[in-house]
């Protein structure tokens, strides 16, 4: 599928910035004295160290189904890996009602490459509800369905050729098992929120080695109590995944919390709690990790208004880093309905921010915003837009299930680039070559230098 259009969302302009070191080295070229030149660098550092983080989003692809069908649902759950993308389609009905499907994408061409199924297909499985993916495998969820008894299952597939693997699933696993899935190399997290061995709706979750498909640990709350869903979402990178528990009641009802589990010992490492809870907040409602960063949603945070927060965790100590919050604000709703996190990046999904869905990226170092993604159609159910979110490198990708395509709310994928704007190391650059030395200062062709400097603008990753 070829890209449908590039649409720049301008964030912050460097302009005004950039002019100040050329007008500046311009004066003070009619000097010449190294103390002159000494000055405007200086006068540029100082300009472009305090000049704000800016970044550019350039929309490539809008991914949809090659077989789309009303209330399909595709885009509920994304996934990324590299060159490869995958989107979850929960409401399909190949074979039966919401019997689900799961499609995979070519990133650099837009081109759909393989559509996953169940070997076991049937109605109401929900197969696509949850995805994830790591080298060249990757897990989809099939929650069941509650009213009909449909238990839960999650199915691991070869990348390479979309072959079923193995099937996940345990004697204890319900409706709602495989709601949330997780990948990182050989390990696969799958929940199973509403366990209720000891207490009812306790909830657990399973890490499975991926290339047998046994089960390896059954993981469970050291304080487990009656509704506290463990398990309402869950993610695992290297050797740490990190559980969600949105009914924990340690500060109220459905204040929330998450885990921190050693994959390699199936032990609990650490308790992760809002350092302001409050009940009803949800905190653990979304969780992602990465490398020793964790990010955990409260999308009901500030209730009863629900205007919804993220926080950053340090995945070693446990030590809550920064709380972020929509720049919205009383305007924001559901913020942090889902969160993903990559390198020194975190994204935040926001239903229905102004009427229309969101995604947010912030820094993670700072916890400031660095932009907003809006939806990008303004047709009816774009409120959806970030009910699911990833990031790799520099690319996003943000589902709305019920985004329209043609007539029909099927659903879809957004793919985006993230670029950030010329550094000062840039601006720095253009401020030297502009003072020259005496026998040819000011004779550099003014496209000689700006040509560089676009064409690394344009290349720049995150």
């Amino acid at each position: 599928m070829p890209p449908i259009h590039a649409r720049v969302i301008r964030i912050a302009s460097f302009r005004r910035v950039l002019l100040i070191p050329f007008i500046a080295a311009f004066a003070v070229s009619k000097f010449r004295t190294i103390l002159s030149r000494v000055f405007v660098v200086s006068a540029c550092v100082a300009v472009t160290v305090n000049a704000a983080k800016a970044f550019d989003v350039h929309e490539l692809f809008r991914f949809t189904e090659s077989d789309s069908a009303p209330l399909e649902l595709f885009g509920w759950s994304v996934a990324v890996n590299g060159n490869i993308a995958l989107i979850g389609a929960p409401g399909d009905d190949l074979a039966g009602f919401e019997s689900g499907s799961a499609y995979l994408f070519d990133l650099t061409s837009g081109q759909q490459i393989f559509k996953l199924n169940a070997s076991d297909a049937a109605p109401l499985k929900n197969f696509g509800w949850s995805v994830a993916m790591s080298g060249n495998t990757a897990i989809v969820g099939a929650r069941g369905d509650y009213l009909s008894g449909t238990r839960g299952a999650a199915y691991v597939f070869d990348l390479t050729t979309g072959t079923q693997i193995h099937k996940l699933t345990d004697t204890a696993a319900l409706f709602g098992f495989g709601d949330k899935v997780g990948i990182s190399g050989n390990v696969a997290i799958v929940n199973n929120p509403l366990d209720s061995v000891g207490h009812t709706y306790s909830g657990s979750s399973y890490l499975f080695d991926v290339t047998t498909g046994q089960k390896v640990f059954k993981l469970t709350a050291s304080d487990a109590a009656a509704e506290k869903f463990f398990g309402s979402d869950v993610a695992v990178s290297g050797s740490i995944a990190v559980v969600g528990a949105s009914g924990d009641r340690h500060a109220g009802s459905q204040s929330g919390s998450a885990y921190l589990f050693d994959v390699t010992t199936g032990q609990q490492l650490v308790k992760l709690t809002a350092s302001d809870a409050t009940l009803d907040a949800d905190f653990g409602y979304s969780v992602a990790i990465s490398g020793a960063t964790a990010i955990v949603g409260a999308y009901r945070d500030g209730f009863p208004n629900a205007f919804g927060a993220a926080y950053l965790f340090d995945a070693t100590t446990g030590q809550e880093l920064f709380k972020l919050k929509s720049s919205d604000g009383a305007l924001s709703y559901r913020f942090g309905s889902s969160v993903a996190i990559t390198g020194n990046l975190a994204m935040v999904g926001n239903l229905a921010a102004d009427g229309q869905g969101a995604a947010f990226l912030f820094d993670i170092a700072t916890g400031q915003e660095l932009l907003k993604i809006p939806a990008p159609d303004t047709v009816p159910m774009d409120q959806f837009f970030g009910q699911s979110v990833v990031l790799s490198g520099n690319s996003a990708i943000v589902g709305s299930p019920a985004d329209y395509f043609g007539t029909s709310a099927s659903g879809a994928a957004f793919v985006f680039r993230i670029v950030p704007e010329p550094s000062a190391l840039l601006l720095l650059f253009a401020a030297f070559a502009f003072i020259s030395p005496r026998s040819s200062r000011l004779r550099m062709p003014f496209g000689l230098l700006i040509a560089p400097t676009r064409w690394l603008w344009q290349r720049t990753t995150v």
